[in-house]
């Protein structure tokens, strides 16, 4: 059962959460590589949440999407105030997935102060073309649905980023997500 998350809390009551998504093309990691990245957050008085999600091929990438979904409920439950997502590569498209109309409830929706998503794969279409589709199983019908730039600019504050050594894909999928968006990279 990878559908756990590791809960980092501060000291005295937490300013609210941050929630970092792995990557790993929906195909590697867990949560328990990434627990560094919890340090300077819980030094600012934040808590930080790390979830995990089931891997391709077990699921399709669109029931990822839905066990960060419900992840994140979980988690805002757990810690009252704004929620930060974050998450790199997959767990970049994943954290942008989260702003997709009806994805998350209203309630948890406004408590959204920020999402950064790093690297994101914000289009999908093209993994299709890829010997990853072997495990992905993309159709052409979920690539497109599960494509972060296909969705209409979310009105929560959203920031871009692509790391400077990071493969021109990276940073063309982050470009395009970020004009797409309107959104800052």
């Amino acid at each position: 059962e990878r559908e756990r998350f590791d809960l980092f809390l501060p000291e005295g009551e937490a300013t609210g959460v941050v929630i970092f998504v792995h990557g790993g093309y929906w195909l590697r990691f867990d949560r328990s590589f990434w627990s560094h990245f919890a340090k300077g957050p819980l030094a600012r008085g934040w808590a930080v949440a790390l979830p995990s999600y089931d891997l391709c091929p077990a699921v399709r990438v669109s029931q990822i999407t839905r066990q960060i979904a419900r992840a994140v409920q979980a988690i805002a439950d757990m810690v009252p105030g704004p929620v930060a997502l974050t998450g790199h590569s997959a767990g970049g498209h994943l954290v942008a997935r989260m702003l997709a109309p009806g994805m998350l409830e209203a309630d948890l929706l406004a408590r959204i102060s920020m999402v950064v998503p790093i690297s994101p794969v914000a289009d999908l279409r093209p993994l299709m073309k890829t010997s990853m589709n072997a495990d992905l199983q993309l159709t052409e019908a979920e690539a497109e649905a599960e494509s972060p730039v296909f969705q209409p600019a979310p009105a929560t504050p959203v920031v871009v980023r692509a790391g400077a050594a990071e493969l021109p894909a990276f940073v063309e999928q982050a470009q395009a997500l970020a004009t797409a968006w309107g959104a800052g990279l």
